[in-house]
C-alpha cells in the first residue's frame, strides 16, 4: 500500500470482511486459550491489589504524614487516575503495533517496583510521585490485555471471557484489603506496600516467557491492516459511534460512584462504626471479592445470552443493573449497624459489577482488530478520569465541606451524594443500547490488507 490510506465506510448490513483474505484457523488450543486468560487475570488482580491498597491504609497513612481528606482525596484518585489515562493512548498505540505481551509484562514489572517504593515514602510528596508511577505501569495493563483475549474468544463468549478478566477487580480488591488490613495492623503500613508490590516482579517474567500473540482479527475470522490507523484516523473513526461515546459516559459515570466508595468505604466504616482496619479489610474484602466477582460473570454471562437474540440486551443489562445498584448503596450507607449494612452491601455490589464483561467485551466488537488496544484505552480514558480521578477527590472534599455540620458523619453523606450518578450512568448505557445494533453493521474503518502473525 502508498500513499495515504483510504477511508472506507462500509453501509448497514452484515458485518464487512474487510476484504481480506480469510485468516487462518486459530493455532492455539481452547485449554491454552482459558490459560491465556487465566494469567492475564492473575495479572489484573495484582493491578487491583496494588491500586486499591491504598484505600484500606488510608488512615493510618494520613495520621503519619499529616495530610487531610482533599490531600488524601488526591492520593487516591487524581494523582494516579491523570497518568494513567494519558499514558494509556500511547502505551495502547504500541501494543496495537506491536507485542502486547511485552507492553503487558514491562507495564507490570513498573507498576509492582513503584508499589514497593512506596512504602519508602517519608513525606506526602514522596508517595504521590510513587503512585503517579503506578499509574503509568497499570496503564499497559487492560488495553493490550483486551486486545489479547478478543483475539483469544469470539464474539459470541467474549462478554463471558472479558467478565472473568474483569473479576480481578474484585479479586485485587478482596486480597488488597486482608492482606493490606492485617498487614498494617501487625507491621503497619509501610509492610503492606512491600508484601503486595513485590510478587508481581516475578509474574512479569511469567507473562513475557509463557503468553503468546494470536494473529489480530483471528476470533472474527478477520485480518487486520498492514497500515494501521492514526491516532487522529482512529478517533475520527471512534467519534461516529454513538454506542461507544454512551458505554464510556455510562461506564465513567458508575465509575465516579463506584471508585469513590471504594477509595472511601473502608474510612466510612472506621468512623461511623468504629471498626478496626484488620475487620473492615477481612468483611469488606470478602463482601466486594466475591460480590463483585458473581455480578461480573453473571453480566458477561446474561450478556452473551441474551445479546445472541437481540445485541441491545448487551447494554440493557448494565442499564438494569446500575438502576438496582443505587437503592441498595442507600441502605448500606444508611443503616445504623455495621453488621446488616454490610449484608446489604453484597447484592449492591454484585448488581455494580454486572457492567464490565458487556461493555468491554462490546467495545472490542465495534472496532477492526488493530485498533482495539486504542479503543479499550480511549475506554479506559474516560472511565478513569471521570470515575478514578474524580471520584475519590470528589468524596475527600465533600468530607472536608461536610465536617462542620454533621462531624464523622459527614463522610456517609458524601458517599450518598456521589452514589447518584450511577442514574445518570443507567441513562448512558440505554442510550448506548439504542444506538449499538446500528453501529455494530456500520462499520467506518481504513481499507485493509492482510498481515501476518503478530
Amino acid at each position: 500500500m502508498s500513499g495515504a490510506p483510504k477511508r472506507r465506510v462500509f453501509p448497514a448490513g452484515p458485518r464487512p470482511s474487510y476484504g481480506a483474505p480469510p485468516v487462518p484457523a486459530p493455532s492455539h488450543s481452547p485449554a491454552y486459550a482459558r490459560y491465556v486468560l487465566g494469567i492475564l487475570f492473575v495479572v489484573f488482580v495484582f493491578n487491583f491489589v496494588d491500586r486499591q491498597i491504598l484505600a484500606i491504609l488510608l488512615e493510618p497513612i494520613k495520621a503519619d504524614l499529616g495530610a487531610s481528606d482533599t490531600a488524601m482525596g488526591f492520593l487516591t484518585g487524581i494523582a494516579f487516575a491523570l497518568f494513567y489515562t494519558v499514558a494509556g493512548i500511547p502505551i495502547a498505540r504500541i501494543a496495537d503495533r506491536g507485542s502486547r505481551r511485552t507492553v503487558i509484562a514491562v507495564g507490570l514489572a513498573l507498576w509492582s517496583g513503584m508499589t514497593a517504593l512506596s512504602g519508602m515514602a517519608q513525606t506526602f510528596a514522596q508517595l504521590a510521585l510513587a503512585r503517579v508511577g503506578v499509574g503509568v505501569g497499570e496503564a499497559a495493563c487492560s488495553p493490550p490485555a483486551h486486545s489479547l483475549l478478543a483475539d483469544y474468544f469470539p464474539p459470541e463468549r467474549r462478554a463471558t471471557a472479558l467478565a472473568i478478566y474483569a473479576m480481578g477487580i474484585h479479586v485485587g480488591i478482596l486480597v488488597g484489603f486482608i492482606v493490606g488490613g492485617w498487614a498494617n495492623q501487625l507491621l503497619g503500613w509501610r509492610q503492606a506496600f512491600f508484601i503486595v508490590g513485590l510478587p508481581g516482579l516475578v509474574l512479569a517474567i511469567v507473562v513475557r516467557l509463557t503468553v503468546r500473540e494470536p494473529v489480530r482479527g483471528i476470533a472474527d475470522g478477520l485480518a487486520h491492516a498492514t497500515e494501521t490507523p492514526s491516532v487522529s484516523e482512529a478517533l475520527g473513526i471512534l467519534r461516529h459511534l454513538g454506542s461507544l461515546r454512551h458505554m464510556a459516559l455510562g461506564a465513567g459515570l458508575h465509575s465516579f460512584a463506584g471508585y469513590g466508595l471504594a477509595a472511601w468505604g473502608p474510612a466510612f466504616l472506621a468512623r461511623v462504626h468504629h471498626m478496626g482496619s484488620a475487620e473492615i479489610g477481612t468483611w469488606l474484602g470478602l463482601i466486594t471479592g466475591f460480590g463483585g466477582m458473581i455480578g461480573a460473570v453473571l453480566g458477561g454471562t446474561l450478556a452473551d445470552r441474551l445479546g445472541a437474540r437481540d445485541e441491545r440486551w448487551r447494554l440493557w443489562v448494565p442499564t438494569i443493573a446500575s438502576i438496582v445498584e443505587v437503592p441498595l448503596l442507600y441502605a448500606f450507607l444508611l443503616w445504623p449497624t455495621p453488621g446488616p449494612a454490610l449484608a446489604i452491601a453484597l447484592p449492591g455490589i454484585l448488581a455494580g459489577a454486572m457492567w464490565l464483561g458487556p461493555v468491554f467485551a462490546t467495545t472490542q466488537t465495534l472496532v477492526r482488530p488493530d485498533m482495539r488496544a486504542l479503543t479499550s484505552a480511549v475506554l479506559l480514558f474516560v472511565i478513569n478520569l471521570i470515575g478514578l480521578g474524580l471520584g475519590p477527590q470528589a468524596v475527600g472534599v465533600l468530607n472536608d465541606v461536610l465536617k462542620g455540620t454533621f462531624g464523622a458523619e459527614a463522610i456517609r453523606y458524601s458517599l450518598l451524594l456521589v452514589g447518584l450518578t450511577n442514574l445518570w450512568a443507567a441513562a448512558h448505557f440505554a442510550l448506548a443500547a439504542r444506538d449499538v445494533r446500528q453501529d455494530l453493521r456500520r462499520v467506518t474503518t481504513l481499507t485493509p490488507a492482510r498481515s501476518g502473525a503478530a
